[in-house]
């Protein structure tokens, strides 16, 4: 015996698996099934309920029973509801005492779809490397076999609900339940939901009730697509501002501090040359002024305009030294340093 995602794997005596009417009467022709099972084994067990009662693999248990076999291996699926077991183990639609409510549908069907979609997963993984073996529809109780569609799986789930809606309506009351249940969903959407299935419930048609909500949810996509747009213009926005600060800053910090002269230290001439030469000839024809002037503060650009009237200031006051009246050798030698 093992046990696996909620399914019990054990042999079980053919004669014991009850079948409802729920499964499907017209098996077709189970002489290729039954050759491909008594040559290369049961590739996938059968599925039943706890109570013994067939779940999955109608032409399957019918091969196997036409090969006379005594017992099988099964999948025992754990988790089954109780309506769904019963509806399973049916045998006259005169037991069930009062119709399916919409509702009571919607989890019938949801619960036999992800039944259908089990089985199916399991045959193909059973299968993956003998395609060859056992092919096609092998007759779960009206449930797919491994190559039918998510829709056929979906028709089927709904044709053994009795007296229950298509599979498109069942989807859409799923739709709604899940769409209640998604707190993904915003507040107004999810309570729309809620207020439609309470409506359903009440007999309303399905149809408009899931119109309205997925409309609502529409809108609200929108708007929230919208809003995260908008945030997002904003971040980058945020961004480049604190990227431009942040460069004008690393700007700021590298260019050269000019000597504090509060004191009047006399500086060696030495000094002074060195100062002047510090700057690379043309460096004005390396910058762009528009650019300059449409990223730089106004601080920074009065703090270099300083900068520029001191300095003019101060070769102003060489030239005026230089073109003294005093006798030329007694003119400071500036280039003598």
């Amino acid at each position: 015996m093992a046990a696996t995602d909620g399914h019990i794997e054990l042999e079980r005596t053919v004669s014991s698996i009850q079948i409802g009417a729920r499964h499907r009467h017209d098996l077709g022709d189970l002489d290729t099934l039954a050759a491909s099972i008594d040559r290369y084994g049961l590739l996938q067990p059968i599925t039943i309920t706890p109570d013994g009662v067939l779940v999955c693999g109608a032409r399957r248990l019918g091969a196997i029973r036409q090969l006379g076999w005594d017992t099988v291996r099964v999948w025992v699926r754990s988790g089954i509801s109780d309506p769904l077991a019963h509806l399973l183990a049916e045998q006259d639609d005169n037991v069930l005492h009062k119709p399916l409510t919409q509702l009571e549908q919607a989890t019938l069907y949801r619960e036999i779809t992800d039944l259908l979609r089990e089985d199916a997963e399991r045959r193909q993984e059973a299968t993956r490397f003998s395609s060859e073996h056992q092919p096609g529809d092998d007759g779960p109780a009206k449930f797919a076999g491994p190559s039918e569609s998510s829709g056929e799986r979906r028709k089927q789930a709904a044709d053994m609900i009795p007296g229950g809606a298509s599979y498109a309506t069942l989807d859409k009351v799923t739709w709604l339940q899940d769409t209640a249940n998604d707190p993904g969903q915003p507040e107004q959407v999810r309570r729309q939901a809620e207020l439609e299935l309470e409506q359903i419930e009440q007999g309303a048609a399905v149809h408009p009730a899931w119109q309205r909500v997925r409309d609502l949810t529409t809108t609200a996509a929108t708007s929230r697509s919208q809003d995260a747009a908008r945030l997002a213009e904003e971040a980058l926005a945020k961004l480049h501002a604190e990227q431009r600060t942040a460069g004008k800053r690393r700007s700021a910090s590298s260019r050269p501090k000019a000597p504090v002269v509060e004191d009047r230290e006399a500086w060696p001439p030495r000094t002074f040359v060195h100062t002047w030469q510090s700057f690379t000839p043309g460096w004005w024809d390396h910058f762009d002024v528009a650019v300059l002037v449409d990223k730089l503060t106004r601080t920074e650009i009065d703090e270099f305009f300083t900068f520029v009237d001191q300095a003019t200031a101060f070769a102003d006051q060489i030239r005026t030294a230089l073109a003294s009246p005093a006798d030329v050798g007694q003119r400071p030698r500036l280039t003598a340093i």
